[in-house]
């Protein structure tokens, strides 16, 4: 049996992980995940009532029911850094006897369902729209430190991609989880998502500074794999997507189109677009 160091995996004082400050009663089978901390009360106002609240740094975590149905939803502030940590402290609420810090035989799969913003590569990707990503793909190094297994057509993706961009590293590519994707998304715009490892120069802005990929949007823009093109950019799916095979979750992430680069426009009611997201979401649970 594993048994995990105080080190590696530390547990606070009561019994609860380190970042999160969750113990594992505080955690339903369906998580659904934020970026921004202000976002999880817009999810959790719909709920017919909350039975837990903690709020830790940018983890805010509200456990309650939907018509019903017990549902989590917990931010974790912006980044596949973040991601990194909210996935890997989740699953040990989930996976690890964390008295005995033995790993349990047994293993609890989640389900965990991104709802987030993302900008449009692609001009016909219209402000408004709802995306589901069939894959993420990983810009940023995360995976450089984990042993993640590509599928064949994964890794000839990010092959090419790394060549085309001139890259010093490999990009990663993961697909989300097909199950959810019927459940939850059956009728959104199918994508291919960016995750880029910041805001400014990794999406292509310049400010200020010198940047070493001036041309990033129309590259990814033109970027494709025969029929397969990217579609929208963000800053955590494909962190989600690569945690999420490590670790044998499900995961999903939808995206409220609230930005196109190609046209340089940007939604003019972005909280409508997210909330009949939101909605729908939990109207699918």
């Amino acid at each position: 049996m594993q048994v995990i160091s105080e080190t590696d995996l530390i547990i606070n004082k009561d019994g609860s992980v380190y970042h999160l400050n969750l113990k594992p009663e505080n955690i339903t089978d369906t998580i659904i995940t934020v970026g921004d901390p202000s976002r999880v009360f817009r999810v959790s106002q719909y709920f017919d009532k909350i039975d837990f609240e903690m709020n830790r740094r940018e983890f805010i975590t509200h456990k309650g029911t939907y018509k019903g149905k017990k549902v989590t939803v917990i931010s974790t502030g912006m980044g596949t850094d973040n991601v990194e940590i909210f996935m890997t402290e989740i699953d040990a609420l989930a996976n690890v006897d964390l008295e005995t810090r033995e790993v349990r035989a047994k293993k609890r799969k989640l389900n965990i369902i991104r709802i987030g913003t993302s900008g449009s590569l692609q001009e016909d990707l219209r402000l408004g729209s709802h995306l589901v990503s069939d894959f993420g793909i990983g810009l940023d190094t995360l995976m450089t430190f984990y042993n993640l297994r590509q599928t064949g057509f994964e890794n000839t993706l990010t092959n090419k991609l790394k060549e085309y961009l001139n890259f010093p590293f490999k990009p990663y590519c993961v697909e989300g989880s097909t199950i959810l994707r019927e459940k939850f998304a059956h009728d959104m715009v199918r994508g291919n998502t960016v995750t880029c490892p910041g805001f400014y120069a990794p999406q292509g802005r310049i400010v200020r500074m010198d940047v070493t990929y001036p041309h990033l949007m129309e590259d990814l823009m033109y970027f494709h794999m025969e029929d397969f093109w990217l579609t929208n950019f963000e800053m955590e799916t494909a962190g989600y997507y690569a945690l999420g095979r490590l670790m044998g979750h499900e995961v999903l992430s939808l995206n409220a189109i609230i930005a196109n680069r190609v046209k340089n426009k940007f939604s003019k009611d972005p909280d409508k677009v997210i909330d009949s997201l939101i909605k729908k979401v939990l109207d699918r649970l």
